[in-house]
């Protein structure tokens, strides 16, 4: 196998350092300048003194290494993750308790957020003086728990239905007389509620990651969706030996909503930095179109691996393996963007990584998930690959993969930047 700084504990401390997409970029960002990356700033005119640049629009970033050629070798992937989130007046009084007010975002399995202990992060902004800044914030101590209801009271003694208005609040507070959650939040960051302008808060599991099992082969750790993308592709682009394409890393937000915002998968943020790529070199704009044109994605996510108790809810001959190698994700309806010429591009990859390869596709009577794949394909036109590493539990708080897979995942990422 091709040589790789990728493991899964290193993929468990990423995570538990990466509660929120901003914190993402922040740790990725980290990496980077150590390894001598510089951050660009969109609203400033591009140079060519520095080849490794990376570029932050809030909870998305943008990193590459410039080639020589004109091309472009991309991963693709999105820093968030389904949670509950703070809405914007979140202070509740219920049965006399004080009570923090929560949403759920994107696809969250909501019964795994019951009885954890939950943390907030997030990102403030706050005025200071005349201007505007903002600061992230980690609260590690559990603050927040929604409890289960006793199940001496559910109606049946088998479940509850939980309604995402009324379920899943928070508990805050014996008393609610307790500081409200916006200003015990700002006291935590050491800024004055009164200068809060504006806020982007969620609750994370507090537990950390962990390796698990009598031989430590599997991985328990939440946001692996799709964290387990970010810390490989991360890994990939700063293992990989410079080409004469240039290698890029891109991790959008709100992928998990449909990316239509303005750093999401669907805005102008990768077209636009290519562009600029392009012309802070010397190049034109037909130049540019020609990149693109000759430029290949792989859009990175995690796939599902075949649940031992539930194997019936998988396709039928497409078993999908923990610790089975990188996986490439087909869908005829075009929920992932794959085709026979990026098939290709990915395939080869894994062969010179020396790692297998599972083709996954999902039973025709459920409904597919769906990733930034089609969304970059059809806003580039980039020739793009859906693939993943394989897990259990997608979008509980909670999830699992094999520890194996990671430094494979990354392995082969690795080999499709490299052209292998």
């Amino acid at each position: 196998m091709i040589t790789t700084t990728a493991t899964a504990e290193g993929l468990g401390e990423f995570i538990d350092a990466s509660p929120s997409p901003f914190h993402v970029c922040a740790t990725v960002a980290a990496e980077l300048e150590a390894a001598g990356y510089v951050r660009l700033h969109e609203h400033e005119e591009w140079s060519t003194a520095s080849s490794r640049n990376y570029v932050i629009r809030g909870g998305s970033l943008v990193a590459w290494d410039t080639g020589d050629g004109n091309a472009f070798r991309i991963i693709g992937g999105h820093t968030d993750s389904p949670n509950l989130r703070v809405k914007q007046h979140p202070d509740r009084t219920s049965a006399g308790v004080g009570m923090v007010a929560l949403e759920p975002y994107g696809g969250a399995w909501l019964n795994s957020w019951l009885d954890r202990d939950l943390g907030l992060s997030g990102r403030l902004a706050h005025r200071v003086g005349s201007a505007v800044e903002h600061v992230l914030v980690h609260v590690t101590e559990p603050v927040v728990r929604v409890p289960q209801l006793a199940i001496h009271l559910s109606e049946d003694r088998k479940g509850v239905t939980l309604d995402p208005q009324r379920h899943v609040d928070g508990l805050w507070s014996a008393s609610p007389e307790e500081p409200g959650v916006l200003e015990w939040v700002a006291s935590y960051a050491g800024i004055e509620q009164s200068s809060l302008l504006g806020w982007e808060l969620m609750t994370h599991d507090v537990t950390p990651s962990r390796l698990i099992g009598p031989r430590d082969d599997l991985l328990s750790a939440p946001r692996l969706d799709n964290q387990g993308t970010c810390y490989a592709g991360l890994r990939a682009l700063l293992d990989s030996e410079p080409s004469i394409e240039t290698r890029m890393v891109a991790l959008f937000d709100h992928e998990e909503v449909g990316s239509g915002s303005e750093r999401g998968a669907a805005s102008d943020l990768l077209a636009t930095i290519c562009e600029r790529i392009v012309l802070a070199r010397g190049g034109s704009r037909s130049e540019y179109l020609q990149a693109m044109a000759a430029s290949v994605c792989v859009s990175g996510d995690m796939a599902h691996a075949t649940h031992p108790n539930y194997p019936d809810r998988h396709e039928p001959s497409h078993r999908i393996d923990i610790n089975g190698g990188p996986v490439l994700k087909v869908n005829q309806n075009l929920r992932y963007a794959s085709d026979a010429v990026g098939e290709a591009v990915f395939a080869i990859a894994c062969d010179s990584a020396g790692v297998p390869m599972q083709r996954y596709t999902h039973r025709a009577d459920l409904p597919c998930g769906s990733t930034i794949g089609p969304i970059t394909a059809a806003r580039t036109g980039l020739t793009t690959i859906d693939v993943g590493a394989p897990q259990l539990a997608m979008h509980s708080a909670r999830e699992l993969m094999g520890a194996d897979d990671v430094p494979m995942y990354s392995a082969a990422l690795q080999a499709f930047l490299s052209g292998s």
